[in-house]
């Protein structure tokens, strides 16, 4: 029996130490953990490629998917202070120079009224207010850049299960049953971020109750590379130039009425365009898939708690008018990275309180204020009752006239940094 006995204690103490081993193989210790491999996360990630810290990138998505993104109708406004960012980050390079629009100008209509506020690039001293530059684009090429780096991880094709942290680490649980930690995590997952929520951090949304319909058409009138935001009666029209004679065509209105132009046949479809802009641009022509968003924007209450840091659009959603989303992503991205090199360079706590809370109010100084002021305006502009339709009017003829404030958009426009 005590032969017996021992061999059974024998073969429990194998279990456990086996079970010990598989534990520990199964759990990866990762110094920055980032959630989600859109363009801010792909960019966070690269901005600290050259740290020496260990870099994860989790992301549901499969990595063909990254490697090769499909159209998605998006055409992203980049300031001069983005494109600088993505330069030293080696993104700019891997985007092809002639897939690159300037933004030379911008006007800004109401109404059925010819008249116009002209935002003109001298405004800002610069040959352009920007560039215009496909959202898959920029994907692919943030993702190439991450790829070339041996610090960071790309783990594709998983889903989380549970996150939390403590004063030690982030603890991340795979829906597989694996398990990781880190010093730091950081949700880069979208404005409606599972992440966010699942730590306890409380958003202020607004649904405009109102659907975004995005596409690329040809037109018969040249658009001299000036964007459009044409605040109508019943929709919202936009017009970003793209080399050529085409342009990112951007239509907002109540979602019935943008699943009927989803619906319709190209030919019914060109015509209504055309119609809608009043001819202004001539024959119009559809030259790419068509693709609908929600308009809702999203603020959280807190870009931080322990150990864990919002970025990207889970930081702020913005509203499209002013075209600073990735704008703002970028920045803060840029901004939580050099916190993040400088206290790895001098030895101290990667995701410290006092660090997250620098990274904190820096972004939120950086991104109220216009948020706020791009509310107020969307809001305005898609009021139509008939004082707001005279205060619509009168504020643009009042800002067009006032050079100042002219300049002041034109500079905020470019964001030179």
């Amino acid at each position: 029996m005590t032969a017996l006995a021992q061999g059974i204690g024998l073969c429990f103490d194998l279990c456990v130490s086996w079970r010990v081993a598989l534990t520990k193989q199964h759990k990866m210790h990762f110094d920055i953990a980032i959630v989600g491999a859109g363009p801010s996360g792909l960019c966070f990630a690269r901005a600290l490629a050259e740290s020496g810290l260990r870099i994860a990138i989790l992301e549901r998505q499969a990595e063909a998917a990254l490697a090769e993104p499909a159209f998605d109708g998006r055409e992203i406004a980049l300031t001069h202070h983005s494109a600088k960012l993505l330069r030293e980050l080696g993104v700019w390079g891997r985007i092809a120079q002639e897939a690159i629009s300037p933004l030379r100008d911008a006007k800004v209509l109401n109404g059925l009224s010819l008249y116009a506020m002209q935002i003109d690039h001298r405004d800002s001293r610069k040959e352009e207010l920007g560039y215009l530059v496909s959202n898959c684009l920029i994907r692919k090429a943030a993702y190439e850049a991450v790829k070339s780096s041996p610090a960071i991880t790309l783990m594709t094709g998983v889903q989380i299960g549970s996150v939390r942290t403590d004063a030690d680490a982030a603890h991340i649980t795979l829906d597989n049953g694996k398990t990781m930690t880190a010093q730091l995590l950081v949700a880069a997952d979208s404005r409606f971020s599972e992440t966010r929520r699942a730590m306890g951090i409380a958003a202020s949304m607004h649904d405009f109750g109102r659907v975004m319909m995005v596409c690329a058409m040809e037109h018969e009138v040249p658009h001299q590379h000036v964007a459009w935001e044409w605040f109508d009666y019943g929709q919202t029209l936009a017009l970003l130039p793209m080399n050529g004679q085409r342009s990112s065509v951007v239509v907002t209105m109540p979602a019935k009425e943008i699943g009927e132009l989803m619906e319709m046949t190209e030919e019914a479809f060109n015509r209504e365009m055309e119609q809608r802009f009043q001819q202004r641009l001539g024959a119009m022509r559809l030259v790419s898939t068509r693709h609908a968003y929600p308009l809702v924007t999203v603020y959280p209450r807190r870009f931080i708690k322990q150990r864990f840091a919002l970025i990207g659009d889970a930081a702020v959603g913005m509203h499209p008018v002013t075209a600073h989303g990735f704008n703002f992503g970028l920045r803060g991205a840029d901004t939580l990275a050099k916190q993040i090199i400088t206290a790895h360079a001098r030895a101290e706590d990667i995701a410290s309180n006092s660090l997250l809370t620098r990274y904190e109010r820096a972004h939120r100084r950086a991104t109220h204020p216009l948020f706020v002021a791009t509310h107020a305006i969307a809001k305005l502009y898609s009021d139509e009752s008939p004082p707001a339709r005279f205060l619509r009017a009168a504020s643009l003829r009042i800002g067009n006239r006032i050079a100042p404030f002219k300049r002041a958009v034109a500079r905020m426009l470019t964001e030179a940094g």
